[in-house]
């Protein structure tokens, strides 16, 4: 997919945070900081490199609903931390009249996101920022939207550019076709890239 990205079978949103220009001339630290997509579609071959990466802990951002129809990562050398990033459902669009327009509709979801589900993004953002938890990977469905708010308040915080923020959310649309997909080829029924937005 990019530099940043580690290649799994089964998870297509997985990559490194570090590397990105910080405050004061400093970088962000490469194998400390990750962020991905849905984790429980690890099978055995995936839990091997996953392990390589020396992961100490997790933060799950999935609603409670999603976790209990998915599952969880399976138990392994790491702490498990579960942020459930509350936010409102999304309105259906199925489409939009101009990327303005899309850009909009994502403003306003997000900052749902951010004063719904403070609580979690907090716990996500203490967790980044204990050293004893690293490295760190936090996930939700996709990786893009609330993995995407919790990649972008970190690195912000760090003193990494707005324009490399942005690039870095943008990333994750290069793997979107892999992952819906793959929930695509197990949930014949309905739009895969909707069905996460209807748990509770």
């Amino acid at each position: 997919m990019n530099e940043r990205a580690v290649a799994f079978d089964n998870v297509f949103n997985f990559r490194d945070l570090g590397g990105y220009r910080a405050a004061d001339g400093r970088t962000v630290r490469w194998g400390r900081l990750f962020r991905a997509d849905d984790l429980c579609r690890l099978d055995d071959a995936d839990l091997a490199r996953f392990g390589e990466l020396g992961i100490r802990t997790v933060v799950d951002l999935r609603r409670p609903g999603e976790v209990a129809q998915s599952g969880r990562i399976r138990p392994a050398a790491y702490t498990y931390l579960h942020a459930h990033v509350v936010h409102p459902d999304w309105p259906v669009v199925t489409e939009f009249a101009s990327a303005e327009d899309r850009v909009a509709y994502l403003v306003e979801r997000y900052l749902e996101m951010a004063e719904a589900g403070g609580e979690a993004i907090g716990l996500a953002l203490r967790t980044v920022a204990d050293p004893a938890a690293a490295p760190v990977v936090f996930h939700c469905v996709a990786g893009k939207d609330r993995t995407g708010l919790v990649a972008a308040f970190t690195l912000y915080s760090l003193g990494v550019s707005e324009d490399d923020v942005a690039d870095d959310y943008a990333l994750s649309e290069l793997a979107e076709e892999g992952n819906w997909s793959w929930y695509a080829a197990r949930h014949p029924d309905g739009d895969p890239r909707r069905r996460w937005e209807r748990y509770t």
